[in-house]
């Protein structure tokens, strides 16, 4: 498992292994937040700690909840709601140890368009 967390460590993140590539996406959430993407399945991730702390946004099609630190503001996750059209969350990596990240690939996601990675 690889650890990570919020800024103040409220909120802690595991995902099982180090992901084949990060995603950083160009829709209008995402680059407002500057977050790296991975993907798991729902049930992969551990997120733990001060759970009642975590805050959801939902907007546009209302078909995920982008999640952050109610105390630090960090972006930690994104999930879907309702599980049978999307079994993969979102983590953002930000929130690990750069140093676990750095070789990892970062595909850019035109998520503003045409819902297709660019490279």
């Amino acid at each position: 498992m690889i650890h990570g967390s919020c800024h103040c460590r409220a909120i802690r993140l595991a995902v099982p292994s180090q992901p084949e590539h990060l995603i950083d996406c160009n829709c209008s959430i995402c680059r407002r937040h500057g977050a790296l993407w991975s993907l798991y399945e729902c049930n992969a991730v551990n997120i733990s700690g001060r759970l009642n702390l975590l805050t959801p946004y939902v907007w546009g099609r209302r078909s995920i909840r982008i999640m952050h630190c109610s105390t630090c503001g960090c972006v930690t996750h994104w999930e879907p709601i309702g599980t049978q059209d999307q079994p993969k969350m979102g983590i953002n990596m930000r929130n690990f140890d750069q140093l676990v990240m750095r070789d990892i690939k970062v595909r850019r996601f035109d998520g503003a368009d045409s819902w297709a990675y660019l490279d």
